[in-house]
């Protein structure tokens, strides 16, 4: 069945009757999977019967912890024994009916397991197979495990984040596995739409340490362009403690650095030929932002807020993710979603950027391991009997919930 035929999709639900075989693990794969989910696709999570080892990473709510219960929304779950030879033909079965396989497997473990792209492209040429890695399917590295802090580490994002007692630190979130699941997902887009063309699927592979070092952008050509030693790009931009917090200040242009003076009462730092211009700032960076602490440990941040505002300078409050969600700016244009998750309670989340309208609150919770391994069976053409029989001989599992 082609995705002419099957697809019906709407602005609000672009991928409705996509079908997704999810097998990764963790947050790349399966914020990629639920990309597709938040877009209409039938998405199932085909999970071993430990489950997702993401279930564990963390404080435990019932089946879940934060990261599965957030990254596995809008899916149905099959726990499936991929180690039996029957787990691997009903692996292979669902994947001859399915438009995208998801996996995260090491390289060389889905070929070795039957459910490489090579194997299944056979007998559905219009397959999209997205493997997802730490370093890739095949390089000098390939074969090293990763994870969010290695591919962190390996780009060259923590250089570039050293803290106030100069040492890098990695980013305080999963930047590098969001990143890659988001690069992911449009690949899988750009690989749909040939499809319809060509007719055929392909093999995408996407990587950690790949993703991670294309958030860094010029980076690279900065590093090389300046010799090594590049300059901080937007001198006094940063953190500052105020009289009651934390507040961000940047600025992009020479314009506004004279308005930033203007407005904390420091028309003196403007004519300081110290200062004069970006490259000068960045060479007496300590000096000027010394200054700078101490001028707004003075007043409060909201007072701040209120003179650089009104001066058109670029700044806000540094929030906590608490802080957001109840934000009057994100309540007001519902910027955050939440499910309601059994077992764990009330999930909240970012609502995915260029979604159409509201859709994603009705986006099914986060599911319990093998919630919905008999519906799948069913939908697959297996009979009752034959599920019972499957589920007897521990090869399928079912939510005991």
């Amino acid at each position: 069945m082609t995705i002419e035929r099957r697809m019906t999709p709407t602005h609000e639900a672009p991928y409705r009757g996509l079908r997704v075989l999810d097998f990764g693990q963790g947050i790349a794969s399966p914020y990629c999977a639920m990309l597709l989910g938040v877009y209409g696709a039938d998405v199932i999570k085909v999970e071993p019967p430990e489950g997702d080892w993401s279930r564990y990473l963390g404080t435990t709510y019932g089946s879940h912890t934060a990261l599965s219960a957030v990254y596995n929304r809008g899916k149905r779950s099959l726990c499936l024994d991929l180690k039996s030879e029957q787990g691997i033909a009903i692996a292979k079965r669902l994947a001859l009916d399915c438009d995208v396989l998801i996996e995260g497997f090491r390289p060389g473990v889905a070929a070795r397991l039957g459910i490489g792209y090579e194997a299944l492209a056979k007998d559905n040429a219009g397959l999209i197979y997205l493997s997802v890695s730490g370093f890739g399917q095949d390089g000098p590295y390939a074969r090293r495990p990763g994870s969010d802090s290695v591919a962190q580490a390996f780009s060259g994002l923590v250089s570039v984040n050293v803290g106030n007692d100069s040492i890098p630190h990695r980013v305080g979130t999963t930047i590098s596995d969001v990143a890659t699941g988001v690069y992911a997902f449009q690949a899988i887009a750009t690989a749909l739409f040939a499809r319809a063309s060509v007719g055929t699927g392909r093999w995408i592979d996407v990587n950690l340490a790949q993703s991670t070092a294309a958030l860094l952008g010029h980076k690279a050509a900065e590093y090389v362009l300046e010799g090594g030693a590049p300059r901080a790009l937007n001198v006094p931009a940063g953190s500052y403690r105020t009289g009651d917090g934390w507040m961000m200040v940047t600025l992009v242009n020479e314009p506004q650095y004279k308005r930033l003076c203007a407005a904390i009462g420091r028309d003196d730092l403007a004519s300081d030929p110290r200062f004069a211009d970006f490259a000068k700032r960045a060479d007496s960076a300590d000096a000027l932002m010394a200054q700078l602490r101490e001028v707004f440990l003075s007043q409060s941040t909201e007072t701040w807020l209120g003179r650089l505002h009104a001066a058109d300078v670029l700044a806000e409050r540094i929030l906590t993710p608490g802080d957001w969600l109840h934000n009057v700016h994100v309540e007001a244009t519902k910027a955050a979603v939440c499910q309601d998750t059994p077992g764990v309670g009330p999930v909240y989340a970012a609502r995915t950027p260029g979604i159409a309208g509201l859709s994603e609150d009705d986006l099914r919770p986060a599911p319990d391991i093998g919630a919905d391994s008999r519906e799948v069976l069913l939908d697959a053409g297996f009979d009752s009997a034959a599920i019972d029989s499957l589920i007897g001989a521990g090869i399928v599992r079912t939510s005991q919930r």
